[in-house]
């Protein structure tokens, strides 16, 4: 457990001289809007037991200085499973990314082992052995960590060690490094990890077509965001997703009509927080007709991605993810199937290597210059 600056600037500069080192993250989000950093765990390829370590973000007198240069090191891939999470805390906390790095979780999905697979079971199919789950929802903001705490974080990053190796050794045997590579890209673009204000208020459900009602709960919604950052509290302790729903449909323009609502309960007795929720239902009112928000509605181009050449598509994807043996929600979604059925092609799996597997005969397909037909118990493609 490194708790000091100098500890970790040695176990840096050992780390500094390995090809990659993997890293894992634990964090609480039960009380706050932005994930609380409670632990993070490295190790290096070196079988000695200073080679795999607990950094706790929570002691005073630590400086995470040395693991932004390790972090920096382009000589020294940082290795992830399921990166996402993990690269968006760290990011909060540096404001860059570590670079290069590598998802065991994508690496997985290429090499076929299935969508998504989970580090546990990654773990089994690598090495035969079962990690001890006990420890997986413990409360890793309270110190001091038992030993049992302790030796299941360690092993999110030790037993990564032959995870990646396993699958380094399979993309340079299939030549698909460059494939993993791609997907990386995304998880490194600042981008990946901003949210749209303006639509989340599409997530919540209200019985109305009203483009006024829906002005509103836009306003609503983005008042209770950006409450919630500045206080960094979960949103749902600033207001339910039904009591704006409510809000928006009942629309108050005074104090004593919010406390009316029965759903507010005590909330509305919070100044700052009465005054918020009515500015934004004053602001959505006054919305210009013309800049109101209105429902979504499915456009006759994309009810036809329902048809019998989205269904075609699917197949082909099941066809040719099998023959890649790549897991096929990787290539492509039910979404992206249907934009493709009404004729977009500003698509993911109309690039790379996604157009290469699939995206190519995806097109000649839509095109009409191939067809599928049952040959046994496969499918296969021919030429028209």
């Amino acid at each position: 457990m490194l708790n000091t600056t100098d500890d970790l600037a040695a176990f840096c500069k050992d780390a500094a001289g390995y090809p990659y080192v993997t890293v894992d993250t634990e964090f609480m989000r039960r009380r706050t809007y932005y994930a609380k950093l409670c632990l993070i765990q490295l190790a290096y390829p070196a079988q000695h037991k200073k080679s795999a370590v607990l950094v706790d973000p929570l002691a005073d007198d630590l400086s995470f200085e040395p693991l932004y240069d390790l972090f920096r090191n382009a000589a020294v891939t940082k290795v992830f499973h399921s990166a996402r999470q993990d690269l968006e805390i760290l990011y909060r906390e540096s404001e860059f990314f570590p670079k290069p790095i590598f998802d065991t979780q994508l690496a997985s999905m290429v090499c076929g082992l299935g969508h998504q697979v989970s580090y546990h079971a990654l773990i089994k199919k690598v090495t035969s052995k079962t990690i001890d789950k006990s420890s997986q929802t413990t409360d890793w903001a309270k110190r001091p960590l038992s030993k049992s705490q302790k030796q299941y974080a360690l092993s999110d990053v030790t037993y990564l060690r032959d995870a990646y190796e396993y699958l380094i050794a399979e993309l340079d045997r299939t030549n698909r490094a460059h494939w993993v590579q791609e997907e990386v890209e995304n998880l490194t673009d600042p981008r990946t990890y901003m949210i749209d204000i303006d639509s989340l208020w599409q997530r919540i459900r209200v019985r109305s077509e009203s483009p006024l009602i829906f002005s509103v709960l836009r306003e609503l919604v983005k008042f209770r965001e950006m409450h919630a950052q500045h206080r960094n509290i979960p949103r749902t302790w600033v207001c339910k997703d039904e009591v704006l729903a409510q809000i928006a449909l009942s629309q108050p323009t005074s104090r004593l009509r919010l406390g009316q609502l029965h759903s507010i309960g005590n909330t509305a007795d919070e100044s700052a927080l009465a005054e918020g929720i009515l500015k934004a239902v004053d602001h959505g009112l006054k919305v210009p007709r013309s800049k109101m928000p209105i429902a979504r509605r499915p456009t006759d181009r994309e009810a036809l991605a329902k048809s019998p050449l989205a269904a075609l598509l699917g197949v082909l994807l099941k066809v040719k993810a099998g023959e890649a043996q790549v897991a096929s929600a990787l290539i492509a979604t039910s979404a992206d199937l249907d934009a493709l059925a009404v004729g977009k092609r500003n698509l993911s799996l109309l690039s790379g290597w996604r157009y290469e597997v699939y995206g190519r005969d995806a097109l000649r397909l839509c095109n009409g210059e191939v067809a599928l037909i049952a040959n046994g118990e496969s499918v296969a493609l021919i030429q028209t």
